[in-house]
């Protein structure tokens, strides 16, 4: 018995280290196998733990409640935009797109959209996401709102009046900077100071022809809520432009045609097309011969370019028809109008077109058609601007444009008293102050 347990000992001396191995694998491979075992046990229950419904609607309230349940869509209306358009327009599933269209179309006024008219949605994002109220300026005093019914496809019509008080104000300024910052510094909204200009910018280059110290004076419409805010503006009723001390009265009338704006002698300022076809610009680049910024070379320039921030509007100088809207190659995103059988307009360069605004649309004389931006060969934000005479390019700045109407006989003596009690008007306001 001694003599094999010797025996045992000196095998187990001399193979210690691979019996510390062969230990150590063991070791090992049990160990691996209670951990794996282990591993899968906890994934099923993390698995387990995840698909859990309570969880789940948890996680989905959490989740639903991180954005807001209601949203609201405003939309303006432009030209050639229809309520159909519109609806089509929101991310809201194609049966209640369907929906709205078939309960709303029976009114004759949703048939009738005009221009900057405004319609709101309010959508309840919860799934499916669903339209829960719809309000359509009808005017400015009347809206028709449509709220639908909880948990139904119906909805209920309902007709808001707003009593708006008109008041018209008086406002004058002399201009230090710009004529634009001169308008706000005194409190004249936006809009009406895009009015103005749009009146003058038949006669005026507001870049050369406005000077520091110049002034103006402006008549025009407001009109306020019961809190006494301004919620709409209306017609400017007189202007003034002084410059370098020379006045240029202006003067509201309405014609068989609608409103216009004359002068003193009573010739309309509105005339075939616009001198300057977009507001706050400065000439950058004259008609004539010059060095092409991209080219290098000398070259005919027939257009002349205003430099202006991207985005800025452009108006259409004149009424007419679009005959071109697309990609010009070095002129870009282009717009050509066609006024009548002598006149034609290009628009260069443009960053993108107007809502409605493609080939074949009729346009008005001041309507957004696009937007400045530097497409094409263009070396920063412009607008290039052509204006073709019987097929011939010509200097836009030099072009000696007809007159719009003159007031005659009978026309002409009710402005002389439409001027006398805009007169007084302008008085009795500038004494008020």
């Amino acid at each position: 018995m001694e003599k094999t347990n010797l025996h045992l000992y000196k095998i187990i001396k001399n193979n210690i280290y691979l019996i510390l191995i062969i230990f150590l694998l063991f070791l090992t491979i049990l160990t691996t196998n209670f951990y794996s075992i282990n591993k899968k046990k906890n994934e099923n229950e993390l698995l387990n733990f995840l698909n859990n419904s309570y969880l789940n609607k948890s996680v989905n309230l959490i989740f639903n409640n991180l954005s807001p349940k209601f949203s609201y869509i405003d939309f303006s209306v432009d030209k050639g935009d229809t309520f159909e358009k519109i609806v089509k327009q929101l991310n809201v599933p194609l049966t209640e797109k369907k929906l709205i269209l078939k309960k709303l179309s029976k009114f004759k006024f949703v048939k009738k959209l005009y221009n900057d008219q405004k319609i709101s949605f309010k959508l309840d994002n919860s799934i499916p996401i669903k339209i829960i109220e719809i309000s359509i300026e009808k005017s400015k005093t009347k809206t028709f709102v449509f709220n639908r019914k909880k948990g139904l496809d119906e909805f209920i019509q309902k007709e808001i009046n707003k009593n708006l008080e008109q008041v018209i104000v008086y406002k004058e300024s002399i201009i230090k900077n710009s004529l634009y910052s001169s308008a706000i510094n005194v409190g004249i909204q936006p809009n009406i100071i895009i009015d103005f200009a749009m009146i003058y910018g038949f006669q005026i280059d507001f870049q050369r022809d406005i000077w520091k110290n110049d002034s103006f004076q402006i008549v025009y419409e407001t009109f306020l809520d019961d809190n006494k805010k301004i919620l709409d503006t209306g017609k400017i009723l007189y202007a003034n432009l002084v410059l370098q001390g020379k006045e240029n009265d202006l003067y509201i009338f309405k014609t068989k045609d609608g409103y216009e704006h004359f002068d003193q002698a009573g010739r309309s300022v509105k005339k075939s097309l616009m001198k300057t076809p977009i507001n706050g610009a400065r000439l950058s680049s004259s008609f004539g011969m010059r060095k092409h910024p991209i080219l290098g070379y000398n070259k005919m320039h027939r257009g002349t370019d205003f430099a202006a921030p991207e985005g800025t509007p452009i108006m259409a100088s004149g009424d007419g028809k679009v005959i071109r809207a697309r990609w010009c190659g070095g002129g870009g995103n282009c717009i050509k109008i066609k006024h009548n059988s002598t006149y034609s307009t290009v628009y260069a360069h443009l960053k993108n077109f107007a809502r409605g605004i493609k080939e074949g649309v009729r346009v008005k004389q001041g309507q957004t058609i696009g937007y400045v931006g530097s497409t094409g060969m263009s070396t920063g934000p412009h607008l290039h601007y052509e204006v073709i005479v019987n097929g011939k390019k010509v200097n836009s700045q030099k072009l000696k444009l007809p007159s719009g109407k003159v007031l005659k006989k009978k026309e002409r003596e009710l402005f002389e008293v439409n001027k006398i009690r805009l007169n007084v008007l302008k008085s009795k306001l500038i004494n008020s102050q």
